[in-house]
């Protein structure tokens, strides 16, 4: 598989560390709602559940999981992003803890839920991402991840997401690593792509 048409087709990508990072944090608490709202739809969140939320960032999505009833881990391997998601305010239960999507520090069977919100990406290791989130989902547990919608020609920022081929090719990888009811959908008038995956 190419670098294009892998669904961590940036997984070089240097991380977020300093100032540049702070501002990437600050920057990545506003206009977040949509796809935290639209991946608690996707993942069918219910009162109780227990998320972990893979590349959590900032916590916008982590603080609206718990604000609905869940108990959530963010998970990020930016110290920067972390003490920004500490510092805001939140209902619920929410803690973050410093981690990869490749080496999760959460339990055998610890979440019902786990998503990934435009990290996948990034992953070093699709393998061992899917590994780990098959490990820690308990049976009938939901996985979502969800991209930005790009174009192959994309180059820069605008390719920061996926074509339809990797999330094809994301959704296969699902597949092999024993997911069931495997989806690939499209949603906001085609802006987000996601994979809906179960574990059985």
């Amino acid at each position: 598989m190419s670098i294009d048409t892998a669904p961590n087709h940036h997984r070089d990508h240097p991380g977020f560390a300093g100032i540049s990072g702070l501002l990437a944090a600050l920057t990545f608490t506003v206009g977040r709602g949509r796809d935290a709202d639209l991946a608690a739809r996707i993942a069918e969140l219910r009162d109780g559940d227990t998320v972990v939320d893979v590349g959590c960032g900032p916590g916008v999505a982590a603080r609206r999981a718990a604000s609905q009833g869940a108990t959530v881990i963010g998970i990020d391997p930016a110290e920067v992003m972390l003490r920004t998601a500490r510092l805001v305010p939140h209902r619920g239960s929410v803690r973050y803890l410093n981690g990869v999507a490749e080496a999760l520090p959460v339990e055998d069977g610890g979440a019902t839920v786990a998503w990934s919100l435009a990290t996948v990406h990034h992953w070093a290791d699709i393998d061992a991402g899917l590994s780990e989130l098959h490990r820690i989902l308990r049976p009938d547990g939901r996985f979502v991840a969800l991209e930005r919608l790009t174009r192959e020609d994309a180059r820069g920022l605008a390719s920061h997401g996926w074509t339809p081929a990797q999330a094809e090719a994301f959704a296969e990888r699902c597949r092999a690593h024993g997911f069931t009811a495997v989806e690939v959908q499209r949603h906001r008038g085609g802006a987000r792509i996601s994979v809906v995956a179960r574990r059985e």
